[in-house]
């Protein structure tokens, strides 16, 4: 095996992970909110919780596609335009979210809202670690790259939706 191959090797190995990690978040975080932390089922809690589980989801789909991408040496991501939609879909989600979940402070216990809050919160984490800005540094690479430049760098798909506007 040649260093070119492990590398290559290594990196879809790599977004094999990151795309079955982000699936198996949904129930992870939906079990430690609502049986763990013993959250209720109340509006707030349950938008919060579907918007993360929608980012992910969208997540895990972008590392499948890219894993195929490398895979069959295409020249973009397959399916990269749906991603151009979900963006503002995306953005326009979390915005009805906050509206959501915000309508349910003022009236109600916190148990009501707090973890929704918290599950919004993670939610625009993720939208904007995939849509805009790297937020995850998860490698020796990537921390070195954030300590050298002392910036967040553009996301991997905000890189592809760049570089593959006409699709």
């Amino acid at each position: 095996m040649t260093p070119t191959t492990r590398s290559r090797t290594a990196l879809l190995g790599r977004l094999r992970t990151l795309a079955v990690l982000e699936v198996l978040n949904i129930p992870l975080i939906g079990w430690a909110v609502f049986m763990v932390i013993g959250a209720p089922f109340s509006t707030a809690n349950t938008v919060g919780f579907a918007l993360v589980a929608v980012l992910l989801l969208i997540g895990a789909a972008y590392w499948a596609l890219k894993i195929r991408q490398l895979r069959t040496a295409a020249r973009q991501p397959p399916l990269i335009g749906l991603f151009r939609v979900l963006r503002p879909l995306c953005a326009a989600a979390l915005a009805a979210g906050l509206v959501a979940v915000a309508a349910a402070v003022p009236d109600r216990p916190a148990s009501e809202w707090a973890a929704g809050l918290a599950l919004y919160g993670l939610a625009l984490a993720e939208y904007v670690n995939y849509f805009h800005r790297q937020l995850m540094h998860d490698t020796r690479a990537d921390w070195r790259r954030l300590l050298r430049t002392r910036r967040l760098r553009s996301s991997h798909l905000a890189e592809d939706l760049r570089v593959h506007r006409a699709t």
